[in-house]
Protein backbone atom coordinates (compact mmCIF):
# COMPACT_ATOMS: atom_id res chain seq x y z
CA UNK A 1 0.00 0.00 0.00
CA UNK A 2 0.95 3.34 -1.30
CA UNK A 3 2.92 5.37 2.12
CA UNK A 4 0.90 8.47 2.13
CA UNK A 5 -2.40 6.17 1.82
CA UNK A 6 -1.33 4.80 4.91
CA UNK A 7 -0.46 7.76 6.67
CA UNK A 8 -3.80 8.65 6.17
CA UNK A 9 -5.64 5.27 7.42
CA UNK A 10 -3.47 5.69 10.41
CA UNK A 11 -4.40 9.61 10.85
CA UNK A 12 -7.73 8.68 10.46
CA UNK A 13 -7.90 6.26 13.38
CA UNK A 14 -6.13 7.94 15.21
CA UNK A 15 -8.68 11.07 15.24
CA UNK A 16 -11.08 8.18 15.81
CA UNK A 17 -9.15 7.00 18.54
CA UNK A 18 -9.42 10.40 19.98
CA UNK A 19 -13.59 10.47 19.80
CA UNK A 20 -13.71 7.31 21.79
CA UNK A 21 -11.25 8.70 24.35
CA UNK A 22 -13.24 12.24 24.20
CA UNK A 23 -16.79 10.02 24.77
CA UNK A 24 -14.77 7.76 27.82
CA UNK A 25 -13.89 11.19 29.55
CA UNK A 26 -17.28 12.84 29.11
CA UNK A 27 -19.48 9.69 30.35
CA UNK A 28 -17.07 10.06 33.62
CA UNK A 29 -18.63 13.25 34.14
CA UNK A 30 -22.01 11.76 33.86
CA UNK A 31 -23.09 10.31 37.19
CA UNK A 32 -24.81 6.94 37.54
CA UNK A 33 -26.38 7.08 41.15
CA UNK A 34 -22.69 6.49 42.76
CA UNK A 35 -20.97 8.30 44.34
CA UNK A 36 -17.06 9.43 42.67
CA UNK A 37 -14.49 11.35 42.65
CA UNK A 38 -14.55 12.42 38.81
CA UNK A 39 -17.34 13.81 39.92
CA UNK A 40 -15.90 17.03 40.89
CA UNK A 41 -13.64 17.00 38.39
CA UNK A 42 -14.62 20.16 36.81
CA UNK A 43 -14.62 21.94 40.18
CA UNK A 44 -11.95 24.09 40.79
CA UNK A 45 -10.59 26.33 43.49
CA UNK A 46 -9.35 29.65 44.41
CA UNK A 47 -5.82 28.79 45.39
CA UNK A 48 -4.13 32.06 46.61
CA UNK A 49 -5.64 33.76 43.60
CA UNK A 50 -5.20 31.13 40.86
CA UNK A 51 -7.90 28.99 39.63
CA UNK A 52 -6.75 25.55 40.61
CA UNK A 53 -8.48 22.10 39.77
CA UNK A 54 -10.01 20.94 43.18
CA UNK A 55 -7.73 17.54 43.03
CA UNK A 56 -4.48 20.05 43.54
CA UNK A 57 -5.72 21.21 46.57
CA UNK A 58 -7.18 18.33 48.39
CA UNK A 59 -7.56 14.55 48.76
CA UNK A 60 -10.86 13.61 46.74
CA UNK A 61 -12.40 10.19 48.29
CA UNK A 62 -15.41 8.06 48.27
CA UNK A 63 -15.95 5.91 51.25
CA UNK A 64 -19.40 4.68 50.56
CA UNK A 65 -21.56 4.54 47.64
CA UNK A 66 -23.05 7.85 48.84
CA UNK A 67 -20.32 10.08 50.19
CA UNK A 68 -17.66 12.03 49.05
CA UNK A 69 -15.00 13.15 51.07
CA UNK A 70 -12.83 16.25 50.17
CA UNK A 71 -9.39 16.68 52.93
CA UNK A 72 -7.42 19.90 51.75
CA UNK A 73 -3.48 19.71 52.13
CA UNK A 74 -4.05 23.30 53.85
CA UNK A 75 -6.85 23.49 56.44
CA UNK A 76 -7.11 27.16 55.41
CA UNK A 77 -8.60 26.04 51.97
CA UNK A 78 -11.80 24.44 53.40
CA UNK A 79 -13.92 27.86 52.53
CA UNK A 80 -12.69 28.10 49.91
CA UNK A 81 -13.09 24.43 48.54
CA UNK A 82 -16.77 24.27 49.89
CA UNK A 83 -17.08 27.50 47.75
CA UNK A 84 -15.58 25.83 44.42
CA UNK A 85 -18.06 23.25 45.18
CA UNK A 86 -21.02 25.69 45.13
CA UNK A 87 -19.67 27.77 42.02
CA UNK A 88 -19.38 24.37 40.33
CA UNK A 89 -23.36 24.07 40.36
CA UNK A 90 -22.86 20.37 41.01
CA UNK A 91 -26.35 20.17 42.90
CA UNK A 92 -24.39 18.85 46.16
CA UNK A 93 -24.52 20.43 49.10
CA UNK A 94 -20.76 20.32 50.54
CA UNK A 95 -20.98 20.14 54.58
CA UNK A 96 -17.57 21.67 56.48
CA UNK A 97 -16.82 19.68 59.67
CA UNK A 98 -13.10 21.58 60.64
CA UNK A 99 -10.91 19.16 59.21
CA UNK A 100 -12.87 17.44 55.85
CA UNK A 101 -15.84 18.29 53.53
CA UNK A 102 -18.30 15.97 53.50
CA UNK A 103 -20.94 15.67 50.72
CA UNK A 104 -23.72 13.14 50.64
CA UNK A 105 -24.55 12.27 47.11
CA UNK A 106 -28.67 11.76 46.79
CA UNK A 107 -29.89 8.94 44.95
CA UNK A 108 -30.80 9.53 41.46
CA UNK A 109 -34.55 10.36 40.82
CA UNK A 110 -36.44 8.63 37.44
CA UNK A 111 -36.56 12.41 35.98
CA UNK A 112 -33.03 12.60 36.53
CA UNK A 113 -31.91 9.11 35.05
CA UNK A 114 -33.86 10.03 31.85
CA UNK A 115 -32.42 13.40 31.60
CA UNK A 116 -28.65 11.74 32.11
CA UNK A 117 -29.01 9.23 29.91
CA UNK A 118 -30.44 12.01 27.27
CA UNK A 119 -27.04 14.03 27.96
CA UNK A 120 -25.48 10.46 27.36
CA UNK A 121 -27.14 10.48 23.64
CA UNK A 122 -26.08 13.70 23.28
CA UNK A 123 -22.64 13.24 23.70
CA UNK A 124 -22.53 9.72 21.88
CA UNK A 125 -23.77 12.15 18.80
CA UNK A 126 -21.06 14.04 19.42
CA UNK A 127 -18.39 11.55 19.52
CA UNK A 128 -20.01 9.91 16.14
CA UNK A 129 -19.93 13.40 14.08
CA UNK A 130 -16.07 13.68 15.49
CA UNK A 131 -16.02 10.12 13.71
CA UNK A 132 -17.94 10.63 10.58
CA UNK A 133 -15.66 14.50 10.22
CA UNK A 134 -13.04 12.21 10.39
CA UNK A 135 -13.84 10.14 7.58
CA UNK A 136 -15.10 12.50 5.29
CA UNK A 137 -11.60 14.50 5.74
CA UNK A 138 -9.86 11.25 4.40
CA UNK A 139 -11.85 10.48 2.06
CA UNK A 140 -11.06 14.29 0.64
CA UNK A 141 -7.55 13.64 0.92
CA UNK A 142 -7.64 10.52 -0.98
CA UNK A 143 -9.76 11.83 -3.66
CA UNK A 144 -7.06 14.87 -4.12
CA UNK A 145 -3.95 12.18 -4.09
CA UNK A 146 -3.26 12.21 -7.98
CA UNK A 147 -0.29 9.64 -7.41
CA UNK A 148 -1.98 6.90 -6.57
CA UNK A 149 -3.65 4.29 -8.49
CA UNK A 150 -8.24 3.97 -8.97
CA UNK A 151 -8.00 0.74 -7.14
CA UNK A 152 -5.40 1.88 -4.03
CA UNK A 153 -8.28 4.61 -3.79
CA UNK A 154 -11.21 2.41 -3.98
CA UNK A 155 -9.26 -0.37 -1.37
CA UNK A 156 -8.37 3.00 0.92
CA UNK A 157 -12.36 4.13 0.89
CA UNK A 158 -13.78 0.60 1.49
CA UNK A 159 -10.63 0.59 4.89
CA UNK A 160 -11.94 3.94 6.29
CA UNK A 161 -15.59 3.03 5.89
CA UNK A 162 -15.01 -0.07 7.74
CA UNK A 163 -12.62 1.82 10.33
CA UNK A 164 -15.68 4.64 10.69
CA UNK A 165 -18.21 1.68 11.13
CA UNK A 166 -15.88 -0.19 13.89
CA UNK A 167 -15.55 3.02 15.95
CA UNK A 168 -19.32 4.22 15.10
CA UNK A 169 -20.30 0.16 16.58
CA UNK A 170 -18.02 0.82 19.26
CA UNK A 171 -19.52 4.38 20.16
CA UNK A 172 -22.96 2.46 20.45
CA UNK A 173 -21.92 0.20 23.35
CA UNK A 174 -20.27 2.73 25.25
CA UNK A 175 -23.43 4.38 25.09
CA UNK A 176 -25.50 1.08 25.48
CA UNK A 177 -23.77 0.30 28.71
CA UNK A 178 -23.48 3.69 30.40
CA UNK A 179 -27.43 4.28 29.61
CA UNK A 180 -27.92 0.32 31.62
CA UNK A 181 -25.39 2.20 34.36
CA UNK A 182 -27.68 5.33 34.73
CA UNK A 183 -30.90 3.45 35.02
CA UNK A 184 -29.90 0.83 37.63
CA UNK A 185 -31.64 1.55 40.50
Amino acid sequence: MNEEIQFILDSTKEAMDNAVAHLKKQFLNIRAGKASPAMLGSVMVDYYGTQTPLSQVANVNTPDGRTITVQPWEKSMLQEIERGIAYANLGFNPMNNGETIIINVPPLTEERRRDLAKQAKSETEDSKVSIRTARKDAMNDIKKNDDVSEDLKKNAEIDIQQLTDTFVKKVDELLSHKEKEIMTV
